[in-house]
């Protein structure tokens, strides 16, 4: 069942594909060790960040 608020469905996961992106290990660290940090800063889960992390490349090249 849609969820009114969002317009999206009440199990986010059950409307999700997977995005492989290969970068090097020194990168894959860092964003590995930033996403956990905000994790628990913010509250937010793991998938509301790689969400947000692809609308904001989205949005920067107007994509």
């Amino acid at each position: 069942m849609p969820n009114p608020d969002q317009g999206r469905p009440e199990n986010p996961a059950a409307a999700l594909v997977e995005l492989k992106l290969l970068v090097p290990e020194d990168l894959y660290r860092a964003f590995q060790r930033c996403l956990w940090m905000r994790i628990h800063e913010d509250g937010r889960t793991q998938l509301q960040l790689m969400e947000e992390a692809v609308r904001d490349f989205l949005a920067k090249y107007g994509c």
